[in-house]
């Protein structure tokens, strides 16, 4: 399995809690293998597998869970 890599800005992080947050939103979404969450850079990235979510869901993921997400460019 090749895992893809999406990276996300993200909006209304206020805090660690908000970082713990948007981590966990994304670590439930099945295929999500790791996640990387920066407070200092308002971003995610996510290794998933494209065969079972895509950058969409992942973004319907951190937007359920209270926040604001876009693709980053370097994604």
């Amino acid at each position: 399995m090749a895992l893809k890599t999406a990276a996300f800005l993200i909006d209304g992080m206020t805090c660690q809690g908000c970082v713990a947050g948007v981590t966990r939103a994304l670590k439930a979404v099945s295929g999500v293998a790791d996640v990387t969450v920066s407070f200092d850079d308002k971003c995610a990235t996510a290794h998933y597998d494209d065969a079972q979510t895509a950058p969409a869901t992942l973004i319907a993921a951190i937007e359920n869970a209270g926040f604001d997400a876009q693709m980053s460019a370097t994604s």
